[in-house]
């Protein structure tokens, strides 16, 4: 029996520091031998991360130092922040940004040399030579404060760090995914240039390698058309196989006699936004068979694709979400996550070629889910349009869901709205304890994959071209106002929530619509004129592509800043900012909550000194949960939560 109480009020056994020690995730699978690798964040660590190495036994052990943080800052997003060969670690600190080499797992020794302050030469993308002689990476260079200031190169890194550091290619803007062949006679990699991000407009190089001498280079994919094309692999025989959208989904190509042929082609992104670098996504076993990560309307498998059957069949049907797949003989090991499963690294046998694949084992799960699946809700697709002649946006409804309680028959619950972070991104369908902390309270989530969200196609990905905050916040307002129309949410008890470009979605839906009753920025952009003055390299011309190059497009700058039009924003507000944010500074958040003040706006600014783009400690990930909960409470009329301290509003 259910009781019924009103929507946003109902008892839950998830706490803060339940959802607070959820964010405790994997990441970056790697293969030693007949160990596997990955990084584990550790929220209750200070948001530390730390090389975990499963052996072949089934030993579970921490493989750097204590009190090691592994994370890389190149992009700032890092990726691809240790590697792994005959029992040995090689990691970058996030401190020094360094690469350390770690024999025993208790004590590491630098073997890149110092540079003048701590982080101003920063690797990552960490990968072995094929002698296992060299790691190769990409170094980012700080020369001085301003993304000018910035220069990366791949380089030959000594795995002994019995010499300096041999730059194998230089000259554009950004450089990544360095891939020997497996006779170390050729290399390629990936390049591209400013305004464009990875997922706009690159290049594959292929080279010929001797040693550390990087010859005769040639483009292979991106040289005569606009295309994104990444993650070059190798198979063991020396074919070069690399995913490029040039059919409109990133789909899988290989090289033969020096053109590029599709194979098995789906209508299906086999990739992920490349953010951060180093994702392990594209595996070409011996038989010609290969591994790769299909994302469908936001859903995301491992798959195996068979060139010669022309197929991409799904490895798991009970996994959703799938960050890294790896593959060696006849094996594939792969992290994947569900509504209700946790991130957890999953094996699956899949035999020779015409074979059953097995159903994936799980071999360690990122944590134990520490309540009943019951208090878990079921995400339900959403399709929506914004106007009568609008590319339909799709959306993720989580839906109130409780074994203890109901709500009302003549009452529709709050929704609390979310737009991802990127915004080049998606959501997935996933198992997040931080938005069942508030279905299982009586309210409805919705996640909006608006246009311009990856996981749908090139068409769908370049729809914010030229559009960021029209099309982004055109989409977030009409998902609840479709699912108010069948009375799934209360259209008069709306909340809009996101972090980093999702908070730029946040304030631009409050300045701009007035679907929302109020708002929950995380580090999100309030100028984007500031923005593009102020974030570093990676993203400094991002919105050339988002909203238009500067100075020419200074008025659409103006037009389209929240904090340029702050007096529209009428409901309270609350923002969220780490002092230590590189990627969106602190001034943003200054910024709108001083215009919110002279407007006598009731807002919040909870700022943290320790914490960067993304929060990672624990404390401070519980603060921002009961922060949420009693702004919440205020502005929606709820009843305020038991044992929870009130958020002063301003």
């Amino acid at each position: 029996m259910r009781t019924a109480s009103p929507y946003g009020s109902w008892p839950s056994p998830i706490t803060p520091e339940m959802v607070a020690s959820a964010a405790r995730g994997q990441s970056e699978l790697a293969r030693d031998g007949e160990d596997l690798c990955w990084l584990e964040q550790r929220p209750d660590e200070g948001g530390r991360q730390v090389v975990v190495r499963r052996t072949a036994e089934g030993s579970v052990v921490d493989a750097t130092p204590a009190g090691v943080n592994v994370r890389s800052r190149v992009h700032e997003y890092g990726g691809g922040a240790y590697a792994v060969r005959g029992g040995v670690v090689w990691y970058v600190d996030a401190h020094d940004q360094r690469i350390h080499r770690c024999d025993d797992a208790v004590s590491a020794t630098p073997i890149t040399p110092a540079p003048t302050e701590p982080g101003a030469v920063r690797y990552g993308d960490l990968t072995w030579s094929a002698d296992g002689a060299h790691l190769l990476c990409v170094r980012e260079t700080h020369h001085g404060p301003g993304a000018e200031d910035v220069v990366n190169e791949l380089v030959a890194v000594p795995a002994d760090g019995a010499s300096e550091p041999v730059v194998l290619a230089s000259g554009s803007d950004f450089v990544a995914s360095p891939r020997p062949s497996p006779d170390g006679t050729r290399l390629a990699y990936v390049r591209w240039d400013h305004p464009n991000m990875p997922w706009d407009a690159t290049q594959v190089v292929l080279a010929d390698l001797d040693g550390t001498r990087v010859t005769r280079e040639q483009v292979v994919a991106g040289a005569d058309r606009e295309e994104s094309a990444i993650h070059p692999a190798w198979s063991p025989e020396g074919v070069l196989h690399l995913l490029t959208d040039r059919t409109g989904w990133w789909n899988l190509h290989r090289l033969e006699a020096g053109a590029l042929v599709a194979i098995a082609p789906v209508e299906a992104d086999l990739a992920l936004p490349p953010w951060q670098l180093g994702q392990p996504g594209l595996s070409v076993l011996a038989d010609g068979r290969v591994v790769a990560i299909a994302v469908e309307d936001a859903v995301e498998r491992p798959v195996l694709i068979d060139p010669t059957a022309g197929t991409a069949r799904p490895l798991s049907q009970q996994h959703t979400v799938c960050r890294a797949v790896i593959a060696d003989g006849q094996t594939v090991w792969f992290l994947g996550a569900s509504p209700t499963r946790v991130t957890e690294v999953a094996r699956v046998a899949i035999g020779a070629a015409g074979s059953t694949p097995s159903a994936p084992e799980v071999l360690q799960r990122s944590r134990e889910l520490p309540i009943d699946p019951a208090w878990l809700p079921e995400p339900e697709p959403v399709w929506c349009t914004a106007e009568a002649d609008a590319p339909a946006a799709h959306a993720f409804l989580y839906p109130p869901t409780s074994p203890q309680a109901c709500g009302p028959d003549d009452e529709a619950p709050p929704a609390i709205v979310l737009g991802h972070g990127g915004p080049t991104g998606h959501s997935p369908p996933r198992l997040s304890l931080s938005i069942a902390f508030w279905t299982s309270r009586g309210f409805a989530v919705v996640d909006v994959n608006y246009r311009g969200s990856s996981g749908f196609g090139r068409d769908y990905r370049h729809a914010l071209r030229g559009a960021w905050g029209v099309v982004d916040v055109a989409d977030v307002a009409a998902a609840p106002r479709a699912l108010a129309e069948r009375g799934a949410v209360d259209p008069q008890r709306l909340v809009v929530r996101g972090g980093s470009a999702g908070g730029y979605t946040v304030l631009s839906a409050l300045a701009f619509t007035d679907a929302f009753a109020a708002g929950a920025s995380y580090y999100g952009v309030a100028d984007l004129s500031l923005l593009a003055e102020e974030t570093h390299k990676f993203e400094s011309r991002y919105l050339d592509r988002l909203v238009g190059p500067l100075p020419e497009a200074g008025d659409v700058y103006a037009a389209r800043s929240p904090l340029r039009h702050a007096q529209r924003i009428t409901c309270p507000v609350v923002l969220f900012q780490g002092l230590a944010d590189r990627i969106v500074p602190p001034s943003q958040a200054e910024a709108i909550a001083a215009a919110l003040a002279r407007g006598g706006v009731p807002h919040a600014l909870v700022t943290f000194a320790d914490e960067d783009h993304g929060f990672r400690d624990a404390e401070n990930l519980i603060r921002c949960l009961e922060a949420e909960q009693s702004f919440y409470a205020q502005v929606l009329g709820l009843p305020h939560p038991e044992g929870v301290a009130r958020l002063p509003l301003a």
